[in-house]
């Protein structure tokens, strides 16, 4: 997130009832309603900036349509840490997410190669800052196979900076 959206702070975890996260048709993250499902995710704040760069490098509107969803958020106590601190609540308070999704391409596929190394990273940031491992296990490891996230990827991410380098 820190690369697509310098500017973004991450401020807590939010879940969305009834819609579940799969791996559709062109090989990436999508969510799709399903009733008794849930999605979580990590919420940040981001600039109008961020928002323009996410927009871009989502394929808004080609690939995924954006949309405000009402979702539960469980705040962090200390958005300038590193480490989880998320804040002692026994209620989530319900709050207004921008939310990426494909409408057209809703049949569960295979990810992308490229795509293993960044969702594991994922989750790793996930459980750390809250989201239940069992919530990973139960919909994300059917698509992503688990991976050592602390080597180099296999196969690099296309979008990574150093792809871009010249020599001089």
């Amino acid at each position: 997130m820190n690369r697509r959206c310098p500017e973004s702070t991450l401020v807590g975890i939010g879940s969305i009832q009834d819609w579940k996260w799969i791996i559709n048709g062109r090989g990436y993250a999508n969510i799709v309603p399903s009733p008794g499902d849930v999605v979580y995710g990590l919420v940040y704040e981001i600039s109008d900036t961020d928002e323009t760069s996410l927009d871009k490098s989502e394929g808004v509107p080609r690939a995924y349509v954006k949309e405000i969803m009402s979702a539960d958020f469980i705040p962090r106590c200390d958005t300038t840490s590193d480490k989880s601190q998320l804040a002692n609540t026994d209620q989530p308070r319900r709050i207004d997410a921008l939310v990426y999704v494909d409408f057209k391409r809703v049949t569960e596929s295979k990810p992308k190669e490229e795509y293993i190394y960044r969702i594991n990273k994922g989750i790793v940031d996930g459980e750390k800052e809250g989201i239940p491992s069992d919530y990973f296990k139960k919909y994300f490891r059917p698509f992503i196979p688990a991976i050592d996230v602390d080597e180099d990827p296999a196969v690099l991410d296309p979008f990574a900076p150093e792809l871009f380098r010249t020599e001089t």
